[in-house]
């Protein structure tokens, strides 16, 4: 008797201490910081890469995905600039490609919405003629959280090398 009294308070409290656990791991913030980390680490990443893929043959279907991708001034400037871009591109004829190498996010406020992100593509642009042009670079992109998740509000050339003097 006294071994069964012994046996069940000592599975009381494993499943007290078990259900502790599992409470504390589901309204932990650190966690939910890092589900929104990732998920901005995701779409930056995806948004660095479709701004860096377009094929002159199927150019509405990747502008819009352009589009799809932004939000704010960089958003406006794209649709501003669709029609002469489109012209541009038709006529060069050029398919581009992106690959992530990687990414990373340098900024995180979920608070106010924003976040950085820094992503090493590899792009292969091909033209009608020559062999293709490959480049690697590294972005920086600043990210805006929308009704539709996260999206590309800013992009430009992260700096290379040294900058101490």
């Amino acid at each position: 008797m006294l071994a069964a009294l012994v046996l069940a308070l000592c599975a009381a409290g494993a499943a007290g201490w078990g259900g502790w656990q599992h409470y504390r791991a589901a309204n932990d913030d650190s966690a939910s910081f890092a589900q929104a980390r990732d998920d901005a680490l995701a779409a930056g990443e995806q948004a660095v890469q479709n701004m860096n893929t377009l094929d002159h043959k199927a150019l509405e279907q990747g502008l819009d995905s352009w589009e799809q991708s932004t939000t704010g001034d960089l958003h406006r400037q794209l649709v501003d600039g669709r029609d002469a871009f489109a012209r541009q591109i038709a006529e060069a004829k050029t398919v581009s490609t992106a690959k992530v190498l990687s990414g990373a996010v340098t900024e995180l406020d979920e608070r106010a919405g924003r976040a950085g992100v820094m992503v090493a593509l590899r792009v292969t642009v091909t033209a009608p003629e020559g062999e293709p042009a490959v480049k690697e670079s590294r972005l920086l992109g600043s990210l805006t959280r929308t009704a539709a998740g996260w999206k590309l509000s800013a992009l430009g050339q992260a700096p290379v090398g040294a900058t101490a003097g």
